[in-house]
């Protein structure tokens, strides 16, 4: 845990030196995908997105607002599951000016689906400090230990405290989800809804474990669906990612196989999309949000 401390805050400076180092450069959209962009069947769509965020940004120079630290920087928010407790513990600190504890290993923290229990000491340790937290919801949540956890968790019901993590399989979400948001909605209780399409969909093809692109845009599309029915706000997707091109999930625009999985399958715990599939993704979800706000009925199919 130590060596992974040290990684970590590694990784951190290389952030921070990013992030306000220029890297981050609204004026540098044509450089940050250049490689994997020029040979991607999504080259166009991207080469019309950074045409358009050229054009925004001229206009803004035009208007005397271009050197905005807005467009020359961006801010980052660290986050990651509160699974190993005596490292979180070791991390915690008390800001001496207010007496509140606060745990310094990222910004946000949260429980996952397995150590959810009401009692359980996840669920304690994170009832105890001030970050903001979130609570992975899988299907096998019930409505009332659900609105017990919120209330657990965030007793003063305030807002921007709690996010709720879906987390069904995109099988699932149409059944599991709507009687989760009915019950929140119901309690009065404030909670951001995230859509994690990934850990639900989740299966083994030829050895390796892997994820389908198509099921974990189905699971993002029907997330949608449900709060469209509920009247509920949907509030974000929790993706896993690399801007690398590894071959650990199947399909995406280029269609990755079976056969493709041993070519450059990298990671030693849960598959990732690479950086075409995610670049897709983030597409695909900008036209989904786009077709809601011009048509917020529009029923499931026509998404598809």
């Amino acid at each position: 845990m130590e060596f992974a401390y040290m990684q970590s805050a590694g990784t951190l400076n290389l952030l921070r030196a990013f992030a306000t180092g220029g890297y981050a450069d609204l004026h540098q959209v044509h450089r940050w995908n250049l490689g994997f962009v020029e040979r991607s069947p999504l080259a166009s769509r991207y080469a019309d997105l950074a045409h358009r965020i050229d054009e925004t940004l001229s206009f803004m120079q035009a208007c005397g607002m271009s050197d905005l630290p807005q467009v020359r920087e961006t801010e980052f928010y660290t986050s990651h599951e509160s699974l190993l407790l005596p490292y979180e513990q070791a991390l915690t600190r008390v800001d001496s000016t207010t007496g509140d504890s606060y745990a310094c290993s990222a910004h946000f923290l949260w429980i996952g689906d397995r150590t959810r229990q009401p009692e359980g000491a996840h669920v304690e340790f994170l009832r105890g400090v001030r970050n903001p937290i979130g609570m992975k919801v899988g299907p096998s949540m019930e409505p009332d230990e659900l609105v017990r956890l919120t209330e657990i968790l965030n007793p003063a019901n305030e807002k921007g405290r709690l996010t709720l993590i879906s987390r069904m399989g995109a099988e699932k979400v149409e059944a599991k989800l709507p009687p989760l948001l009915r019950a929140v909605a119901r309690a009065g209780r404030n909670v951001v809804w995230l859509c994690d399409p990934m850990h639900g969909n989740t299966t083994t093809v030829g050895g390796y474990k892997t994820r389908l692109f198509d099921s974990v845009l189905s699971e993002v599309r029907r997330f949608f669906d449900a709060h469209a029915t509920e009247g509920t706000q949907p509030g974000g997707v929790h993706v896993e990612m690399t801007g690398q091109e590894v071959t650990e999930c199947l399909g995406g625009a280029h269609r990755l196989a079976e056969a493709d999985l041993g070519l450059r399958y990298q990671t030693n715990c849960d598959p990732r999309l690479n950086a075409e599939q995610s670049l897709e993704l983030a597409f695909l979800i900008a036209e989904e949000l786009k077709s809601r706000r011009v048509r917020p009925d529009r029923p499931a199919q026509a998404a598809q």
